[in-house]
């Protein structure tokens, strides 16, 4: 407790933090292992503990001494008494109840007896228990494991799973020291200790998790160091048929997997192989059976998840999960899974089912932390402020709530701006990036730049892609469809002109189209460009939360001083 530092923690859960203090920096990035930000204003930032938060640092190995211990190191004031017995608590909860296999039996264990008299009478878990053995143990319906998981996590405690895995088929492969493109390869360290912290040397206690790196850091490269480590055939779900072939590319082009051995599963295919890639879209295609009353829906593509013997499931971008893949993922607890992603920040609030049915964060390193050491571009990101004409204010004003929003969204001003960067920026590769498709033509339209959307084929996306990779295009106009998997290593200007709303995950997935290391070490620069005084600036101001936890700060500028001569 000193008073000159930078944290207040108070009794309602809420840790503030001086962001012009001396110690900020090492004080967030404490914050940010078992606590989330909530607020980003200029001089205070608002951090909360919450039960998920710290129980992925527990998962982690981050003990209740520990955590109280950063806190009173950086607070101004001493700790209040019921937030240090509220994270005494929570840590304690993870793990006190444990699913072990017994045979083929699936048990729930716990050294305390009043918790599982607690457990088996509890109406959410009822339906999955079979019957007790003992005061420390109740046998559970082993076909029912991640629901099992999913209702515990629901009632504040959450299990963890220690009851192994399928082997799943063989399949050798091992990496290459030269790609088959010629080029030197070897896996960074960072990929290297992501891999190892989710494998666990194989102890039960790994196998499931999420490992969290930014856009640009290689999370690919940790899926293969995986498969290696593993050697068993396996499937990797991803966002689009884009994101299929480049992982198809990265496997045959860094393994010494054979073509034959690695099938696309897509609108476009249906190869089933000992790898096999494919989307979250395909997967939650439904067909409708039956008549009138009886007519059900159903996922024909699910079957993906049976038809071979996996040893290990790989969810790229596994933030864009979507609930019907966490149902058919809860029937599958006993293949390994590996989720990949930037930020386990999710719009729908299901992180907590990421965390029973996927799997605890197992490895997670500050974006910034990579910037220094040179592995992703060291970014300037800027806010610009426009402002509404007074007959478009007037329309603002007279608008609802949601319309509000796109009105402000697609203010004309924004089309100026975005002119004036990108003629700035005449000689860099630049992304202009929005929501809105007639304002994407129109802006397609002054810049006289391609304009790639979710209509685009996919042969037309690649060729775009390739000619942008190549220099001949240096700008792209793309909406949301760019948010995810996009390799355009030289891209190292963004400029944001609409987003989904306050969307804090689509932010860091914007900003890591730029994020790839530059060869000449040049800066990304990352334009959000906003309407002062309306939805868009308390939306931006949302979407901006994640990146101001991972270090980023935003140079608030106002687009009418930019443009004086």
């Amino acid at each position: 407790m000193n008073p000159g530092n930078p944290l207040i923690v108070q009794s309602d859960r809420t840790i503030l933090l001086e962001v012009e203090h001396p110690q900020h920096a090492e004080a967030r990035d404490a914050l940010a292992q078992f606590a989330e930000l909530e607020k980003s204003p200029e001089h205070i930032h608002t951090y909360r503990l919450s039960p998920l938060s710290l129980w992925n640092a527990a998962a982690g190995a981050m003990t209740a001494e520990q955590i109280i211990a950063l806190l009173t190191r950086y607070s101004k004031y001493a700790i209040p008494t019921n937030i240090v017995i509220e994270i005494r608590d929570y840590i304690h909860r993870y793990g006190r109840l444990k699913l072990v296999h017994e045979g083929e039996a699936l048990l729930l264990t716990s050294e305390e007896p009043s918790l599982i008299i607690e457990i088996l009478h509890h109406k959410r878990i009822q339906p999955y228990l079979l019957r007790q053995l003992d005061s420390h143990t109740l046998q559970v319906d082993a076909s029912r494991r991640g629901h099992i998981k999913q209702a515990l996590i629901h009632i504040g405690f959450p299990a963890e799973d220690l009851a192994g895995y399928t082997e799943g088929s063989p399949l050798p492969l091992k990496l290459l020291a030269q790609t088959r493109q010629g080029k030197l390869f070897e896996p960074r360290g960072y990929q290297y200790a992501a891999a190892a912290a989710f494998y666990a040397g194989g102890a039960p206690s790994g196998g499931s998790g999420v490992v969290v790196l930014p856009c640009g850091a290689g999370k690919t490269i940790v899926g293969l160091v995986t498969m290696t480590q593993l050697q068993r055939a396996t499937l990797i779900l991803t966002p689009n048929t884009i994101a299929v072939r480049q992982w198809i590319n990265e496997i045959r082009d860094k393994t010494d997997i054979p073509d034959g051995v690695v099938g696309e599963y897509t609108g476009d295919r249906k190869d089933i192989a000992p790898i096999t890639v494919s989307t979250y879209q395909i997967l939650t295609y439904r067909r409708t059976i039956g008549d009138g009353e009886e007519e059900q829906e159903y996922f024909p593509h699910f079957s993906l998840f049976t038809s071979y013997d996996w040893g290990l499931i790989i969810y790229d971008e596994v933030h864009l999960l979507p609930a019907p893949v966490f149902r058919v993922t809860a029937e599958i607890q006993a293949r390994r899974r590996l989720g990949l992603t930037a930020t386990l920040v999710r719009e729908d609030g299901h992180e907590a089912d990421v965390f029973s049915l996927i799997g605890p964060k197992k490895y997670d390193v500050p974006w910034r932390d990579l910037e220094h050491q040179g592995w992703i571009a060291t970014a300037q990101c800027h806010e610009i402020r426009v402002g509404l004409s007074e007959d478009e204010q007037l329309t603002y004003a007279m608008a609802d709530s949601r319309e509000k929003y796109r009105i402000a969204a697609e203010c004309p001003a924004k089309l100026t701006i975005t002119r004036y960067l990108v003629e700035r920026h005449y000689n860099d590769q630049v992304l202009i990036i929005g929501q809105y498709i007639d304002q994407l033509k129109a802006l397609a339209e002054e810049l006289h730049a391609p304009l790639l959307t979710g209509r685009t084929s996919n042969g037309q996306r690649e060729k775009l892609y390739e000619q942008f990779r190549r220099g001949e295009l240096k700008r792209l106009v793309v909406s949301k469809v760019a948010n995810f998997a996009i390799d355009l290593p030289d891209a190292n200007v963004a400029i944001q002109v609409s987003g989904t709303f306050g969307s804090r995950q689509e932010e860091a997935q914007r900003l890591g189209r730029i994020l790839r290391p530059k060869s000449d070490g040049s800066l990304a620069y990352f334009y959000s460009i906003v309407t002062r005084d309306t939805r868009d600036q308390e939306f931006s101001a949302n979407r901006q939360l994640f990146l101001t936890e991972q270090g980023y700060r935003y140079i608030i500028e106002d687009a009418e001083a930019l443009l004086v001569p």
